[in-house]
């Protein structure tokens, strides 16, 4: 299930719930990028407020670690964040984008950008006209599926419109936030109701054959959608991952658990 896993992780362990140190989360990496599920395994995810800290600890490294660094405030602090890690030992895989103004204006403030960009798509009335804009671009998108509040979590219909959305207009994105586990379900603390990353995987799918993806989205048998996942021919399984490159993840581990339970991978002997 190589296509299935490929660079399907992206390592956000110093954000919420995870919250791991950063000095933790980079030894972590490492470790996780010298296993054999390396292949699985994304940048790094930084905010641009922790570059300074970063600095600090990467200092001396041989191999250079991969990086996403996140502008939660928009593009402004991207210039700055680019002259800060010039000279470290990192290769800055993604820029995470957010728009705090209109379309046009936030485009032409990344055009000269030279490093890689997913934008962050805001839930309201500039989805559409955003996701429109970035087709035929080098971007990417990248949608929120959750966070701390069950209000950041979108339903099934509005998260499938927006993969429709990105489908039409060419657009290939990540999914970040909220996505605990593999399997549609409901968190048994906080009560809020959080997608699975292969639900959304399999609507991703679905859409890109311009099907409906509502009720994938919101299954919950683990042994069905596992079943619909390892059913998929190479080039069905191949376009889904173009279209849906990675979600950030604050565990590797409880993925590749979750996977391994499923029986869609399995370590090697």
């Amino acid at each position: 299930m190589t296509a299935l896993t490929d660079g399907l992780l992206d390592d956000a362990a110093v954000f919420p719930p995870g919250l791991a140190p950063l000095p933790d989360a980079i030894t972590a990496h490492d470790r996780h990028t010298a296993a054999w599920y390396a292949e699985m395994v994304g940048p790094l995810v930084i905010a641009a407020s922790g570059l300074g800290e970063l600095a600090t600890l990467v200092r001396g490294r041989e191999t250079p670690l991969p990086l996403a660094i996140t502008f939660p405030g928009g593009p402004d602090g991207i210039a700055p964040a680019l002259a800060t890690v010039a000279d470290l030992p990192v290769t800055v895989e993604m820029l995470e984008v957010a728009v705090p103004s209109g379309v046009g204006e936030f485009l032409s403030s990344i055009a000269d950008c030279p490093a890689p960009i997913a934008v962050e798509i805001p839930r309201d009335d500039r989805r559409i006209p955003l996701l429109q804009a970035l087709s035929g671009t080098p971007y990417k998108a990248k949608f929120r599926t959750g966070g701390t509040s069950a209000e950041y979590y979108p339903d099934e219909a509005e998260l499938a419109a927006a993969i429709r959305a990105a489908v039409e207009a060419g657009v290939p994105f990540k999914a970040t936030a909220g996505l605990h586990h593999a399997i549609r379900n409901t968190d048994p603390t906080t009560g809020f109701e959080q997608h699975g990353f292969l639900n959304l995987l399999l609507a991703t799918e679905a859409i890109t054959r311009g099907e409906d993806a509502v009720d994938l989205l919101a299954e919950r048998d683990g042994a069905a959608v596992a079943k619909h996942v390892a059913a998929l021919t190479p080039e069905r399984l191949a376009a889904a991952r173009a279209q849906f490159t990675s979600f950030g993840t604050c565990s590797i581990t409880d993925p590749l658990t979750e996977l391994t339970d499923l029986g869609l991978i399995g370590a090697p002997a």
